[in-house]
């Protein structure tokens, strides 16, 4: 039999963003209530297990990524939402298999958070940014006692391999292994560039290996520079394929061939796109 509080929406006044705490915690309990109807009678939803909604997951998550760097906050909303019942599914699965619902999924989120955050909750003091995230990993490395022996333990092996350097440079960094300044960062690109540069010169098999340290170091760098890497190459992803596009628009509005143009004319017809794009 399905909840029959889940089924309707309540009819708010409240605008977006504006609920109480008492109308949220009514918002989750519809959901988790709509969750075990969709369990118990979809046929879909029955069938589905940790395995299946993994890679969906996956998905929604850059799909939210991709609705945070377009600055659509309605859309935001939307992916959040789809997470959000993600998180809801696996916590049923747990509890079908015994080992955890969704309440002790957040009873442990929130002891994580509030043993970790003992400047807020205990008496340590910590004034900036970076001594909290310092103070974060040496609770972590605590927590784990010896079954953790490298603060890299803590780095997912599956993460894509950008996002992978970023996280392990910044899990040294929280124990103090870092540069003290951007200067000498963009030393070491530069390091780094020459040496592939000498690699490059003489064929060598090693040409792979330099340029992956350029990748460390560039990615480096822009921490210093408090840039996302990911987010910045993304950025310039979609700035390339808008312009890309809009050069080919224009070559074919002239009744040209883009297979047949030479590269000096592209050149034109890719800076009159610029222009077009205010880029």
């Amino acid at each position: 039999m399905p909840h029959k509080d889940a089924i309707d929406r309540p009819q708010l006044d409240t605008p977006k963003g504006g609920h109480t705490r008492e109308e949220k915690l009514a918002a989750f309990g519809r959901l988790l209530d709509i969750m075990d109807d969709l369990r118990e009678g979809c046929p879909w939803d029955r069938k589905q297990n940790f395995e299946s909604l993994r890679h969906l997951t996956i998905e929604e998550t850059y799909e939210l990524g991709e609705a945070i760097l377009e600055g659509n906050l309605d859309e935001v909303g939307k992916e959040v939402g789809d997470l959000m019942l993600h998180m809801v599914f696996y916590s049923r699965l747990g509890s079908e298999a015994g080992a955890f619902d969704a309440a002790d999924v957040l009873h442990g989120i929130c002891d994580k958070l509030v043993t970790r955050h003992p400047h807020i909750y205990g008496d340590v003091e910590a004034a900036t940014e970076e001594e909290v995230k310092a103070n974060w990993e040496k609770i972590k490395l605590k927590e784990k006692g010896e079954e953790r022996q490298s603060v890299l333990q803590g780095v997912p092996s599956g993460l894509p391999s950008l996002v992978k350097a970023q996280r392990i440079q910044e899990k040294v960094r929280g124990v103090g292994f870092d540069w003290d300044h951007a200067g000498q960062v963009w030393d070491k690109v530069q390091e780094e560039l020459g040496e592939l540069r000498e690699e490059v010169d003489q064929k060598s098999d090693r040409i792979a290996d330099e340029f992956g340290d350029v990748l460390f170091a560039l990615i480096n760098y822009a921490r210093f520079l408090d840039v996302n890497p990911d987010e910045a190459l993304e950025r310039t992803n979609r700035r390339f394929k808008a312009r890309f596009e809009a050069m080919e628009r224009r070559i074919a509005d002239a009744g040209l061939d883009l297979g047949e143009m030479p590269l000096e004319e592209m050149d034109r017809h890719w800076d009159a796109a610029k222009l077009e794009l205010g880029q």
